[in-house]
C-alpha cells in the first residue's frame, strides 16, 4: 500500500514541518502532499527549499503549480480550488474524489483520493459517505484509489479488504510534535502496510 501524508491547512512554521515531513518520507512513506490553501507562493516556496532536495521527487503540490516549473516535484494533486493541470505539465497528477462516480471519470492520473472514508479528524461534521458495499465497487475502477477521510493506522487492516491502493493521512499524524515523534509514528505505520 501507498502510504501519503496530507500536510495541515495552515503552514505554521516551515522549517518544524519541513523537519516533520523528512521524518516522514525518511521513515518510508511515499509521499507528502503539501496541502495549504491559504499559504502564499512565497511560504510554499520557504517550505520546500527547506525539504531536501532528495525528497523533492516525493512532493505533490495542492496549489501554486507554477513552483513545479522550479522544482523537481512529484507531482501536482487537482482539487475544487485547482481542478485543471497547467497547459504544458507533463508530470503526475492525482485528483480529490468524494463518490465512485466521480473515480470512474478518471482517468490518465497516478492515482485518485476518495474521502470521506471514515468521519475526518481534521474537518469537523465530515462524515463518513460509503459503506462495505459501497466499497466493493473499486474493483472496477482502473485509476489506483487511496484511501482518505479519518484515517488511522488502527483503521489500515479495514482497508485492506477493499481494493485500496493506499492511504493518505492529514488528522492522526502529530503534525505539531518533534520530529522524532512523528517519526516513530511514521516507523510503526509503516509497519502495518
Amino acid at each position: 500500500m501507498t502510504a501519503i501524508a496530507i500536510t495541515p491547512e495552515r503552514l505554521e512554521n516551515e522549517r518544524h514541518e519541513a523537519a516533520a515531513v523528512c521524518a516522514l518520507l525518511d521513515a518510508g512513506w511515499h509521499r507528502v502532499h503539501l496541502r495549504h490553501p491559504g499559504a502564499s507562493r512565497t511560504d510554499v516556496r520557504k517550505l520546500i527549499e527547506a525539504i531536501p532536495q532528495a525528497f523533492h521527487s516525493c512532493l505533490v503540490l495542492h496549489g501554486h503549480f507554477d513552483l513545479c516549473n522550479d522544482f523537481n516535484l512529484g507531482g501536482l494533486h487537482l482539487n475544487h480550488r485547482c481542478p485543471d493541470a497547467p497547459a504544458l505539465y507533463r508530470g503526475a497528477l492525482s485528483r480529490s474524489c468524494h463518490s465512485i462516480d466521480e473515480l470512474r471519470k478518471c482517468t490518465g492520473l497516478a492515482y485518485a483520493t476518495l474521502s470521506p472514508i471514515f468521519d475526518s479528524i481534521s474537518k469537523q461534521g465530515y462524515h463518513s459517505a460509503f459503506t462495505g458495499e459501497t466499497l466493493s465497487a473499486l474493483d472496477d475502477i482502473p485509476t489506483p484509489v487511496i484511501a482518505l477521510g479519518g484515517v488511522t493506522p488502527e483503521r489500515i487492516p479495514y482497508l485492506k479488504r477493499y481494493n485500496f491502493n493506499g492511504f493518505a493521512m492529514l488528522g492522526a499524524i502529530p503534525w505539531n510534535s518533534p520530529a522524532t515523534t512523528v517519526r516513530q509514528f511514521a516507523e510503526q505505520t509503516i509497519k502495518l502496510i
